[in-house]
């Protein structure tokens, strides 16, 4: 069975849906491959980026099927225990029902209790083990030594959802999509992954008629697209926020997204610590000078030391770029 359900994620094709896009059958076939005494299998339910909660529809409607793919996991990689890894609203709205499938298997629930960067997957082994809430380095990567530092299996809510799909034969190449902001019909989604963007907006009846922009991927570190950019799938964890341009406030939104990144970080690192305070700072004095602020941009995304602040420029720089700040 171990080598059969590999063998179907690799021929689903079947990536993370957290937001990396690993694939799942070589993430899978690592672990189970890896020397050690003790593994682990996480599922990361941390969904903490704004406008994104695809994953907590999931655990709220198909709570079965993520606990069968976890269990799927376990007996694939031989780990004896797994954790199911919530944010605080999550847990509180979901720990008695999950308990209830959960029954007596070694599946144990955990309370994030942290910001963003609890959702990084070596943060997540540090606070599971009590330690600072920070990153590690990379290598080793967590499918060698992660949990108590022992081979570790970690997937995101949905990719554990898929899983249990695909070893069922009920998958057919769909994704989850968070669709929100200026739009007619918010909601979760689940449509086929291919589709483009603008697919996804018009099938959903949320393509709008005024000008406007997209955030895609996430909320915080998601890409910004102009309307005529929409001709590829989304990206990241599937989110899609539509701002309309006539009553969008950039400053304000820009202003969002640095609290959010400052508040979220571990304070590890220069680059990530030092150069969203100064991003808060230009952003608060309407002052963007684009030289200044491209060069805190290139030193975020070369010297940060983890995926948060390497990718905490994206918004900023898609949004100076792509409207008119004046």
């Amino acid at each position: 069975m171990e080598n059969n359900i590999i063998e179907k994620l690799k021929n689903a094709n079947l990536t993370g849906r957290g937001g990396a896009g690993f694939p799942t059958g070589l993430k899978w076939e690592l672990v189970k491959n890896a020397k050690g005494e003790k593994k682990y299998v996480i599922c990361n339910g941390s969904e903490g980026e704004p406008n994104v909660f695809k994953d907590g529809f999931i655990l709220e409607h198909y709570p079965e099927e993520v606990i069968d793919g976890i269990v799927l996991a376990m007996d694939t990689v031989g780990a004896d225990s797994a954790y199911l890894f919530l944010n605080h609203d999550y847990f509180e709205k979901m720990e008695a029902n999950l308990k209830k499938i959960i029954a007596d298997k070694p599946i144990i629930l955990f309370k994030k209790t942290y910001g963003y960067i609890a959702g990084e997957e070596t943060v997540i082994c540090n606070i599971i083990e009590g330690k600072r809430v920070e990153p590690r380095p990379r290598p080793p990567f967590i499918s060698d030594k992660g949990l108590f530092q022992s081979p570790t299996l970690m997937n995101n809510v949905e990719t554990f959802y898929y899983a249990s799909k695909i070893n069922k034969g009920e998958y057919s190449n769909t994704r989850f999509y968070s669709v929100n902001g200026d739009v007619s019909n918010p909601g979760v989604y689940e449509l086929s992954k291919d589709l483009a963007i603008e697919q996804v907006l018009k099938e959903t009846d949320n393509f709008p008629e005024f000008d406007f922009i997209a955030q895609v991927g996430g909320g915080a570190v998601g890409e910004i697209l102009k309307k005529d950019e929409l001709n590829k799938p989304a990206t990241g964890a599937g989110s899609i926020t539509i701002y309309d341009l006539a009553t969008l406030d950039a400053y304000g939104l820009m202003e969002k997204w640095a609290n959010f990144l400052l508040n979220g970080n571990c304070d590890k690192c220069v680059p990530c610590r030092e150069g969203l305070y100064r991003i808060k700072e230009m952003v608060q004095k309407k002052k963007i000078n684009k030289e200044d602020i491209e060069r805190i941009f290139n030193d975020l995304e070369k010297a940060s030391f983890c995926a948060l602040g390497r990718g905490s420029a994206t918004p900023f720089r898609g949004l100076i770029n792509k409207i008119d700040l004046s």
